[in-house]
């Protein structure tokens, strides 16, 4: 049977241009069930009605909202991305603990797309958008799920039931995709979760307490690691433990910070969106950088969850620190990790909260049962949410036997910089590699053609031939020239925590 071959789609996204192929669409046939064949059909929609101020945006059930739908109602292609926002404080937070008095203020606008170009190009091509702040900030991920699956029913009552579903959302809101895709397969076609804690709630709060037991054992003894009372009390925290991490590298205790870095699961030499490791001096600021992340997440998001949970779900009994720090570093540790290590353990440990335990669990623990197609992608360095979560979830997928339906994606830095462009820092992405994933994601689904590493080069134009110009390649990249940092090479390592649930 010959394929129809839809004309290539252009993506144009802020100052880069992008010629993706799209593949024609597979032949239906007997062996192809009644739901699939639907969403294969590749024909136009016309919507119900148009947008307007009252029915595309507001508030529904206290969560912000907002949709878009392409201009001329009779060109929709009858598919509806979802977008989960990334990560936002409930309370004004500091961004930065070295400056606690300048916070950063509350968002809760809604959102439909990573930014309005991506946003334009998308409807362009006739895809319907629809975002939601959620009814609350912070680790929002059940709000999230429950805004989405309202926002879903909204949109299909409103404006006609999609053909197709696509969840995307960075950070946590990466993890509310999975998690509402592993609820709903039944309306859910693709998702693509992208630089997200998906080794799940549990490990990623259990992992920043192992950082901050660390930093309060070597560096700061006065931190406190659960139970803050306020936001304040835990933001003072962070500033606390930053400066005395400030003040252990200006003594040059090195040894101690690359340890806890070790623990955090920093990469060997640290790098960063704003260190490239290129210098021991480096190196010190990007394992300090990594560790204060972590700090982060032990602090002020630590506090969110302790009052969504009624209590501290984290726990460190029983981890072998000493095991956990390996020989990462050892030039840098050297004859000290001995001592290191009994310091570690003979600290007193944290037993979590069994009930907050689990209801934890609640607030995001992926199962890996991935009923459609899912591509995630990540930053090989990212401090907040390490790459091994990729690991960790990849390996949860595989005892489901889904393998075949997930394709993790990894990006890497240029080899020198100040300011990474791509590849290390938290969902650091370029606007290529995100309109590259759901281009992927969409010929996976509506044509289905694999998103093998051949779509991938393809959808990233990418080429292993150092030699071909018009191409990201591997030298472009590593010269910082490239609109992508795509690494077909890259394998994440394990998870860096006791992987207990």
């Amino acid at each position: 049977m010959t394929r129809a071959r839809p004309r290539p789609a252009r993506l144009v996204v802020a100052a880069a241009t992008v010629v993706v192929a799209v593949v024609g669409s597979a032949c239906t046939s007997s062996g192809v069930d009644a739901q699939t064949a639907a969403v294969r059909d590749t024909s136009n929609v016309t919507l119900k009605t148009s947008c307007t101020k009252s029915l595309c945006s507001g508030k529904r059930s206290g969560a912000p909202f907002v949709i878009q739908v392409p201009s001329d109602n009779s060109q929709w292609n009858g598919t509806l991305l979802l977008w989960s926002h990334a990560y936002r404080a409930a309370e004004p937070v500091p961004s930065n603990p070295l400056n606690p008095s300048q916070l950063t203020p509350v968002d809760r606008t809604a959102q439909d797309a990573p930014s309005s170009d991506l946003a334009n190009v998308l409807l362009a091509q006739g895809f319907a958008l629809a975002g939601s702040a959620g009814a609350t900030n912070g680790w929002d991920t059940v709000d999230g799920v429950n805004a989405d699956k309202d926002l879903y029913s909204y949109f299909s009552k409103t404006f006609g039931t999609p053909k197709r579903v696509y969840l995307w959302g960075v950070s946590t809101g990466a993890l509310t995709v999975e998690m509402l895709a592993e609820q709903h397969p039944e309306w859910v076609s693709g998702v693509a979760p992208l630089c997200g804690p998906l080794s799940g709630t549990n490990r990623t709060l259990d992992l920043a307490l192992d950082v901050a037991y660390a930093v309060k054992t070597l560096v700061a003894p006065k931190l406190e690691l659960t139970g803050y009372k306020s936001i304040n009390e835990a933001d003072s925290q962070w500033t606390y433990a930053t400066n005395a991490l400030v003040a252990a590298a200006n003594n040059a205790d090195l040894a101690d910070i690359f340890a806890i870095a070790a623990i955090a699961g920093a990469p060997d030499p640290p790098r960063t969106d704003m260190f490239d490791a290129s210098s021991l001096e480096v190196q010190v600021e990007g394992a300090v950088q990594t560790i204060v992340t972590a700090l982060q997440t032990s602090t002020q998001v630590r506090y969110d969850v302790e009052q969504r949970v009624g209590g501290n779900p984290s726990q460190n009994t029983g981890v072998d620190y000493g095991k956990r720090i390996g020989s990462q570093f050892s030039p840098l540790i050297g004859n000290q990790l001995s001592s290191i290590t009994a310091k570690l353990a003979a600290g007193t440990r944290v037993s979590a909260d069994s009930a907050a335990r689990s209801k934890a669990d609640s607030l995001g623990n992926p199962t890996g049962s991935v009923q459609r197609p899912t591509i995630t992608m990540h930053t090989e360095y990212d401090a907040a949410y390490p790459v091994q979560n990729e690991n960790y979830f990849g390996t949860q997928v595989a005892t489901h036997a889904d393998g075949g339906r997930l394709v993790q994606v990894y990006t890497g830095p240029p080899t020198k910089y100040t300011q990474a462009p791509y590849g290390a820092g938290t969902c650091n992405f370029t606007p290529v590699e995100i309109a590259g994933v759901m281009q992927l994601l969409d010929n996976w689904v509506r044509y289905a053609v694999y998103a093998g590493p051949g779509a991938v080069a393809l959808a990233f134009n990418y080429t292993v031939n150092t030699t071909d110009s018009s191409k990201n390649n591997p030298s472009t990249i590593a010269a910082g020239k490239a609109n992508t940092g795509y690494d077909p090479n890259f394998a994440p390592p394990p998870w860096p925590g006791t992987g207990s649930g």
